[in-house]
C-alpha cells in the first residue's frame, strides 16, 4: 500500500526524508491533515480537542494511569474496592457508614477458573442497593499493601476512631523529613504513595503537594557471588540462620559496616565474623569472666582518671560518630567505634561516665547487646531516654602530627610528635625510631633537615 506523508520533516541532511526509505521519527508540520495542515503536533492536539468539542462529539482531558495489575486483580485476599456496578456498568461508591468494606467469609477462595474473582461467590456480599437501585460489588481487590500508600499519614495519628488522621497533627507534621527506601521501591510503593498523596492533595485532606522531603535510596545486598539474590540462582542469605549462629546485633553491625549506605555490595559471610569478634571485644572491655563488671572500669565520679589521651579519643570519636550517623554514614562511625576499643585496651581503667557514654555510641548500631551493658553498668532504666552524648570541641583538637622519617631520602618510618615540639625534641624522636636508628649506626650524620609539620630527613655518610 502507499505511504501517505502526514508529517514533514527533515532528514540527517537537511533535506525532506523520503518516506518509502525511512520513517520519519521527528518533529515537524502536519500536512495532507485537512484542518490540521501547519500545525505542530502540540498545537494540533489542542485544534483535535477544539475541533471534537465544537461537535459535541468529545472533549479533551486529562488522564492518569497505574500501571499495575496488582490494583486489579481477581484474588480474595486483599482490600475490596468500595465501588458497585449496576447493570450498564456504572460504577457508584458505596456510602461513608458503610466502610470500610469487608471481606465476606468465604470457605472456597480459590480462584474460580472462569476468570472471575473468588469474591463472585459470595452471593449475598454481592448484591448491594442503593438509592432504590440494584449494583453487583467490585470483585477485585486492591493488592493488601494499598495500605502503605498512605501509612505514613495514619502514623501521625494512629489512634483516632473517628476520621484518619486530624487535620491539625497532619498539618503539624508533614511532609515527612527523610524515606529510606531502596532503588526497586521507587517504581512500586515510592510512585503509588506519591500518585494518592496528590490526589488527597487535590481533595483538601492534606496540606502538602509532595509526601516525602527527602529521599535516600539504599544499595542493594547481592549474593556472594556477587549477583542479585535469588531463590533461582542458589545465593539467597536467611537472615535466621545468621541470627541464629552470630546474633542480631553482629548481623545489624555487619550490614550498616559493609560500605556506604547507598552502595550496592556483595554479602560475605566470613566479613560478619570480625563485626562479631568486634561486639565481643567490646563486651570483654566492661564485663569480667564472672559477669560483674571488668576492675578496669572505675567508679563513678572518677572521670580525672582517664587519661588526656583517652579523653581526646573518647571526644573526637563522639563528635565522628554524631555527624556520621546523622550523614547515613553508618560503616565509618563503626569504624570509629573500633578505633576507640582498640584506645582503651591500651589503658589501665576508664572511668564509669566514659563506659556510659562509649555504651550510648554503640547503641544505636547494636540495641541489645548495649542494653546489657547499660543495666550491667548499674542504670536501672532504659537507655532509650538517656540523652545522647556532647564532645568538648577543646578536646575534639589535634595536637599532633605525622611526621615521615627518611635517611638520605628514603622512609624508614614515621613518628606522631606534638604541634607544638621544639626541632630538637622532633630530631631526638626521629633518631629513636627502630627504623631510622639501623640506618644511622656507624654513619656520619652530614645534614638533618626539618620541614615542620611535613617531614624529617637525614643526610648520611
Amino acid at each position: 500500500m502507499p505511504v501517505k506523508r502526514v508529517l514533514t520533516g527533515p532528514d540527517v541532511d537537511g533535506d525532506v526524508a523520503d518516506i518509502n526509505e525511512a520513517a520519519h521519527t521527528g518533529d515537524g508540520k502536519l500536512v495532507n491533515s485537512d484542518f490540521l495542515d501547519g500545525f505542530d503536533k502540540s498545537a494540533a492536539i489542542a485544534r483535535m480537542g477544539q475541533w471534537l468539542e465544537e461537535r459535541k462529539l468529545g472533549k479533551p482531558t486529562v488522564t492518569y494511569k497505574l500501571r499495575d495489575w496488582l490494583f486489579s486483580r481477581q484474588r480474595y485476599w486483599g482490600e475490596p474496592f468500595p465501588l458497585a456496578h449496576d447493570r450498564d456498568g456504572n460504577a457508584v461508591a458505596v456510602d461513608e457508614s458503610e466502610l470500610p468494606v469487608l471481606l465476606p467469609e468465604l470457605d472456597d477462595f480459590k480462584p474460580s477458573g472462569t476468570g472471575e474473582s473468588p469474591l463472585s461467590r459470595a452471593t449475598a456480599w454481592l448484591d448491594y442497593r442503593k438509592g432504590g437501585k440494584d449494583y453487583r460489588r467490585e470483585t477485585n481487590t486492591m493488592p493488601q499493601w494499598a495500605g502503605s500508600c498512605w501509612y505514613y499519614l495514619r502514623y501521625i495519628d494512629p489512634r483516632n476512631d473517628h476520621a484518619a488522621w486530624e487535620k491539625s497533627k497532619e498539618k503539624y507534621w508533614m511532609p515527612v523529613d527523610l524515606y529510606v527506601g531502596g532503588v526497586e521501591h521507587a517504581v512500586l510503593h515510592l510512585l503509588y504513595a506519591r500518585f494518592w498523596h496528590k490526589v488527597l492533595y487535590d481533595c483538601g485532606l492534606v496540606s502538602t503537594k509532595e509526601p516525602f522531603q527527602r529521599l535516600v535510596n539504599q544499595g542493594m545486598i547481592l549474593g556472594e557471588n556477587g549477583e542479585k539474590m535469588s531463590k533461582s540462582r542458589g545465593n539467597v542469605v536467611n537472615p535466621d540462620d545468621i541470627v541464629r549462629e552470630w546474633g542480631a546485633d553482629s548481623l545489624r553491625l555487619y550490614e550498616m559496616f559493609m560500605g556506604p549506605l547507598e552502595a550496592t555490595k556483595p554479602w560475605q559471610t566470613s566479613g560478619i565474623v570480625g563485626c562479631h569478634r568486634f561486639l565481643r571485644r567490646f563486651w570483654n572491655l566492661f564485663i569480667a569472666d564472672d559477669g560483674n563488671l571488668a576492675p578496669t572500669i572505675m567508679g563513678t565520679g572518677e572521670a580525672a582518671g582517664d587519661s588526656e589521651g583517652f579523653k581526646r579519643a573518647l571526644h573526637r570519636t563522639i563528635q565522628k560518630v554524631t555527624e556520621d550517623t546523622n550523614g547515613m554514614r553508618f560503616n565509618t562511625a563503626i569504624a570509629a567505634m573500633m578505633e576507640l576499643v582498640n584506645a582503651a585496651y591500651k589503658e589501665s581503667g576508664i572511668s564509669r561516665e566514659s563506659a556510659n557514654i562509649m555504651t550510648l555510641l554503640l547503641s544505636p548500631y547494636a540495641p541489645h547487646m548495649a542494653e546489657e551493658l547499660w543495666q550491667k553498668l548499674g542504670h536501672g532504666t532504659t537507655l532509650a531516654y538517656a540523652p545522647w552524648p556532647k564532645f568538648d570541641p577543646a578536646l575534639c583538637e589535634v595536637n599532633t602530627v605525622t611526621l615521615s622519617i627518611s635517611v638520605n631520602g628514603k622512609m624508614r618510618g614515621t613518628i606522631e610528635v606534638q604541634k607544638d615540639a621544639t626541632q630538637d625534641e622532633v630530631l631526638a624522636a626521629a633518631k629513636a625510631l627502630d627504623g631510622v636508628k639501623r640506618h644511622l649506626e656507624g654513619k656520619q650524620i652530614r645534614k638533618e633537615i626539618y620541614v615542620p609539620g611535613k617531614i624529617v630527613n637525614f643526610v648520611v655518610g
